[in-house]
């Protein structure tokens, strides 16, 4: 009696698909951003080279400062519309922190790729333009034209997955 081939190879619905490059490192700083203080919108970035994190960000108020989380947020008592008078928020963005965080440990910022949950504002355009990375990967949009069009001039490509 022939015994039985028995193999060790899963059936295709059975076998477990590995995200590509920017679905994994989209997904960390989607975990990321579970550790933003703000009260209005979770954000979560990252710095990558050559497949390596350099540095991760969220936004939130400066280290040593009270959170919005904890003393409330200005932007919604003066009723500042989404995208406007940047100025009047007490936390960072989680792009400039990704990039503070990089410099204060001494990380390159050039040649890499930025991800990101949501598209830069134009603040953060200018300094991503300015710490020399070279790609965007964003999960959602945010209607900031003159942020896209500052990235596009400076031949940052941004795409969306």
């Amino acid at each position: 009696m022939a015994k039985k081939k028995v193999s060790s190879v899963p059936p295709p619905e059975k076998i477990n698909k590995r995200p590509d490059w920017d679905t994994y490192f989209m997904d960390i700083v989607e975990l990321v951003s579970k550790r933003s203080t703000c009260l209005r919108r979770s954000v979560g970035s990252g710095l990558v080279r050559d497949r390596r994190i350099l540095a991760t960000g969220y936004n939130g108020a400066p280290s040593k400062l009270q959170h919005c989380l904890d003393i409330g947020c200005l932007r919604e008592q003066l009723k500042v519309p989404s995208g406007e008078r940047h100025e009047l928020c007490r936390g960072l963005h989680a792009e400039q922190n990704v990039i503070i965080q990089a410099a204060m440990h001494g990380v390159i910022t050039k040649g890499s790729t930025l991800y990101c949950t949501n598209h830069p504002c134009v603040i953060c355009a200018k300094m991503i333009i300015n710490a020399g990375i070279v790609h965007i990967v964003i999960r959602d949009g945010y209607h900031d034209k003159l942020a896209a069009q500052m990235l596009k001039e400076a031949g940052i490509s941004v795409k969306q997955i």
